[in-house]
């Protein structure tokens, strides 16, 4: 099964799930489209995962712009449709890593991450990170992934936990919470170990 690392919004945590998730599953790893070069996320996991087995494949799609694809697209001369992704051929189980949340557009053609993610076999993992307003944000993104049939393995809460912010989400999602992850001082490849570990306790405890 693949995995698709999705959010409610930018800067949420996708690439630290992401990490922990190569990290837990033994997976490998791919985000199809980077926009902006200062921090290449693949570079961030290849970094803090200490996984023999998975390889972490380069973006298909580097954007100078760190904004919404479609935009960092036109100003680079381009324009990225969904059929030109293309995906690793692996045996290996692959977490993919989406840019933003399931309404970021890839182009000024009606193709959003959502449509991303349909394009492929996987199940969504959701990040949800906590801050005031993202109870109305999480449940507008999980409408939007039931409205389209995506297939949701479940969320994992990224900060300073909240505990009626979080049951109010899972009640009126019926999603499963997966892991939370506390805000690290350090983010370093112990501390990504024993997230994963974590993880795994939860992971096929359906």
């Amino acid at each position: 099964m693949n995995y698709f690392v999705t959010a409610i919004g930018t800067n949420s945590g996708k690439t630290l799930i992401s990490t922990i998730l190569v990290e837990a599953l033994q997976a490998d790893y791919y985000k199809p489209i980077q926009s902006g070069t200062e921090d290449l996320d693949y570079e961030t996991v290849e970094e803090y995962s200490n996984n023999n087995y998975c390889i972490v494949y380069p973006s298909q799609f580097i954007l100078k712009t760190p904004v919404s694809p479609h935009h960092a697209a036109k100003l680079d001369h381009i324009e990225i449709r969904v059929s030109d992704i293309l995906w690793p051929d692996t045996p290996n189980t692959l977490v993919i890593e989406g840019a933003g949340g399931i309404l970021v557009p890839i182009n000024e053609k009606g193709e959003f991450i959502a449509d991303l993610i349909q394009s492929i076999d996987c199940e969504v993992i959701l990040v949800i990170d906590i801050y005031l307003g993202c109870i109305n944000h999480s449940l507008l993104t999980i409408n939007e992934l039931k409205r389209r049939n995506i297939k949701v393995k479940g969320i994992v809460f990224n900060g300073d936990s909240i505990p009626e912010t979080e049951n109010i989400i899972l009640q009126e999602s019926g999603y499963r919470c997966l892991l939370k992850v506390n805000r690290e001082p350090v983010i370093n490849q112990e501390v990504i170990k024993q997230y994963a570990i974590t993880l795994m306790a939860n992971f096929y405890n359906d």
